[in-house]
């Protein structure tokens, strides 16, 4: 199983802007719009075998203020990063395997503290 975690966009969005084969097909992916969904779908199916993140989930975040020098605190909506920072918690929790990450956001800053996450 593969998670796709977006907003707006679908996997083929994603990859008319990279030419990443992985995003090619939108039929081998599980889309989810928001945290809450990214969430419930882990605790009923499990830990997915990949997770694609978008950082920016709701029109809030697109704002000047949270692309660069971004405050989570200030941030009432949960972000891509939050997400992450879940998931991580949640495998540790259950001592299960992270899955492979990919992070597909155009939110430069956002994608670089998802990604430094994982390391």
């Amino acid at each position: 199983m593969k998670i796709f975690l977006d907003d707006n966009r679908d996997p083929y969005d994603v990859f008319k802007n990279t030419i990443d084969p992985i995003y090619e097909e939108n039929d081998t992916w599980i889309v989810v719009r928001d945290y809450y969904q990214f969430i419930n779908l882990i605790q009923r199916v499990g830990v997915p075998k990949l997770v694609s993140f978008d950082h920016d989930l709701t029109q809030n975040h697109y704002l000047p203020e949270n692309q660069s020098n971004i405050n989570y605190k200030l941030i009432k909506d949960h972000t891509g990063y939050d997400a992450a920072q879940w998931l991580i918690d949640y495998c540790e929790n259950k001592e299960v395997k992270l899955p492979e990450i990919r992070v597909h956001s155009s939110n430069l800053e956002g994608k670089r503290n998802i990604e430094e996450l994982f390391l």
